[in-house]
């Protein structure tokens, strides 16, 4: 299986919500796809759900081609995680903890770490249940990275990191995936570092993948339009659907979905005036897709 997240169909639910209704994914080697969702849509679920720390409800889940909830040792292995306010073994010094992590994997990079350790200023001689936010991020990403895991997940990995530190993080993920064939797999509210290192975008929305596809996809099919017209104003935009539309008079602008090239001279004609094209950042998609 050329894959390393399979996912069809897959559901979950809390109770008598279902957080995932559906989930249709896949995920190729050597992919850094960034997850984008509002609060609650249900990022953190599925990716505890493709580490298999959490068994789904309905649907198939196959992540470096076993079941997600039957993981082997040996796949765990090929696996790097780092979730949200992970500090475990708050009495030991950070330079045991990265000891006690080596001892479990027969391959782990020292030489990766104590260069990550230089470079991110971690004080190893202090307790883990004293280390900052940041440093207990950065810390949590040295042990995700340290056995060269095949499969990173990264649920929200730079929330607590200031911008220089975001920025070395993404900069060491891209170097990484460079040098060898691994997949990475995060969710995040910081839309700028995902068009940093991102090359796919999915878009969780009502338990479903809303968008999986490239950046520069999803940047060409969402455009804002201000279409001055000589009559009404058209009420559907050809093939392309209407995310929002603010209309005064005979101006009107719209965000749609699905637009082309194409889209732009038949609108034209239709309303007897002009449409300008604008181009939207990777937020203003978001917000206008997740309404």
């Amino acid at each position: 299986m050329n894959n390393i997240i399979r996912a069809q169909g897959v559901v979950k639910a809390y109770g008598k919500k279902k957080v995932l209704n559906g989930v249709n994914l896949d995920i190729g080697p050597g992919s850094v796809i960034g997850l984008l969702g509002r609060n609650g849509a249900g990022k953190t679920t599925l990716l505890k759900s493709v580490l298999g720390l959490l068994q789904i409800d309905g649907g198939s889940l196959v992540t470096l081609g076993e079941n997600a909830w039957q993981l082997s040792a040996g796949a765990k292995a090929r696996i790097g995680y780092v979730p949200q306010g992970y500090r475990p073994y708050p009495w030991l010094l950070a330079g045991q903890l990265i000891e006690h992590t080596a001892s479990f994997y027969p391959r782990w990079n020292s030489a990766l770490v104590a260069r990550l350790c230089t470079e991110w200023e971690l004080d190893l001689a202090a307790r883990v249940g004293t280390l900052s936010e940041g440093e207990a991020q950065k810390l949590a990403i040295v042990l995700a990275l340290g056995h060269e895991p095949d499969l990173m997940v990264f649920d929200e990995p730079v929330a607590s990191l200031d911008p220089a530190s975001r920025r070395d993080f993404l900069k060491t993920i891209l170097a990484i995936v460079a040098e060898r064939t691994c997949t990475v797999f995060f969710s995040t509210h910081i839309t700028s570092d995902l068009e940093r290192v991102a090359d796919t975008v999915a878009v969780l929305k009502a338990g479903v993948i809303d968008f999986c596809g490239g950046l520069d996809d999803l940047k060409d099919m969402v455009k804002r339009l201000r279409v001055r017209s000589r009559g009404a104003l058209p009420q559907d935009m050809g093939g392309a659907s209407i995310l929002s539309r603010h209309i005064q008079g005979n101006e009107g602008v719209f965000t749609v979905r699905g637009f082309s090239p194409s889209l732009q001279p038949l609108l034209e004609k239709a309303v007897g005036g002009t449409v300008e094209v604008e181009d939207l950042n990777l937020e203003e998609i978001f917000l206008e897709m997740t309404r």
